[in-house]
């Protein structure tokens, strides 16, 4: 079945194409700002609701009260900006009305306002606008012209939505494509399950370990004197942004090779196997801190704190995800178990007990004397327990 799936380029704008790109997303970040005033100030001097159908129709107005400013860019853009807050405010109301922390929509300072969306190719927008440029590819924006895009992938499907996202000093263009055909594998036979971890990003139900290359930690010292140099210059200097600049550029690079690594690893297991089960980990509630308040203390603040910082820096939630994306792409099945117990239980005879994990490798059942490595004994228990919930919905 065809399915939904984003394209992300690195684009390589003129000097005067990067000064309108800035400018652009600038705009829409004051649009952004006095739309949700105006919801702010109508709430709380007169006690109306304002809704994004009454902001985009005062569009027209603010775009012809300021034609050099707001009136350049796409209509259409400036409507997704709208229509980002409107979703914004319905999260919140979401969350208030389950009882969760309900986190009121923000203003959007600079560098916290990074890409733009045109709705529709066509509509301000048009992507491969020179289709008849022999050996180069690009993506005409309202206001800002015919830019260039590095392609370095063939695009699938039909482009429905096109984007333009500021990361550090680079931009790029993101497509949201439909009907992309999906890519399935041929089929292995072999079903696996999987046990995230901090030492072994992820290690398998046939005991094959792959690496956690810990790509914060090793950027550590760099990001401490880049964060050391940053908090040392005056808010609003010169050497401020510069310092700024650098920082995010350390973070920026680790993130790519974390996302490169989750790629990786997850094209390993998809091309190896039919089926993979993997725990259906809570992160945010495992990585929230333990330091607790003044009337109750947590313990082990320090430890804690150290495993959370772990724990994110081997990017569990990301690989997942691109887990996911890459099972549904080549009709693999993923099934997400409960992961209660899954490490104290012996696989062998089932026995569940603390005492069976002596430490964080070394398994040694209490009852059979069975002995395994931790995290592959709780991948087995993993691989069972999917295999077992897959049964059930296929009997139901």
């Amino acid at each position: 079945m065809p399915v939904r799936r984003s394209f992300k380029f690195l684009i390589r704008p003129t000097a005067r194409q990067s000064i309108a790109l800035a400018a652009c997303l600038d705009d829409h970040r004051v649009l952004y700002n006095a739309a949700l005033e105006h919801r702010r100030t109508a709430y709380r001097t007169a006690g109306v609701t304002i809704r994004y159908g009454e902001q985009s129709a005062d569009l027209k107005h603010i775009r012809a009260d300021d034609a050099d400013g707001q009136g350049r860019w796409s209509f259409s853009s400036q409507q997704a900006t709208l229509r980002r807050l409107d979703k914004a405010f319905a999260a919140f109301f979401a969350r208030f009305k389950a009882g969760c922390t309900p986190g009121y929509p923000r203003f959007k300072g600079k560098g916290r306002f990074d890409t733009v969306t045109w709705p529709k190719d066509g509509d301000g927008c048009r992507w491969d606008s020179q289709p008849e440029h022999p050996f180069a590819t690009f993506v005409r924006l309202q206001g800002i012209g015919h830019v260039r895009v590095h392609r370095h992938r063939a695009v699938r499907g039909t482009v429905k939505t096109i984007s333009v996202k500021h990361e550090g000093s680079r931009w790029y263009v993101i497509l949201a494509c439909d009907d992309v055909p999906a890519e399935a594998l041929p089929a292995t036979g072999a079903a696996v399950g999987i046990d995230m971890g901090v030492a072994s990003l992820v290690t398998t139900s046939d005991a094959e370990h792959l690496d956690n290359p810990r790509h914060l930690a090793a950027s550590a010292d760099r990001l401490a004197v880049a964060q050391r140099d940053l908090a040392r210059t005056k808010r609003g200097s010169k050497r401020r942004r510069k310092a700024v600049a650098r920082l995010a550029a350390l973070h920026g690079k680790v993130r790519r090779q974390r996302l490169d690594g989750a790629h990786k690893a997850a094209l390993r297991l998809v091309r190896a196997y039919d089926v993979i089960a993997h725990e259906n980990l809570r992160i945010a509630g495992m990585t929230r801190s333990a330091s607790g308040t003044v009337e109750a203390p947590g313990r082990n603040v320090a430890q804690k704190s150290g495993l959370n910082r772990s724990i994110l820096d081997a990017g569990w939630g990301v690989f997942l995800t691109i887990l996911s994306h890459k099972a549904e792409s080549a009709g693999r099945e993923l099934i997400a178990v409960n992961p209660a117990n899954t490490s104290r239980t012996c696989s062998r005879c089932g026995h569940c007990a603390k005492e069976n994990r002596l430490t964080q490798a070394e398994f040694n059942c209490q009852r059979c004397a069975h002995t395994a490595h931790a995290d592959a004994n709780a991948a087995i228990n993993i691989l069972r327990a999917g295999l077992a919930l897959r049964d059930i919905a296929q009997a139901a």
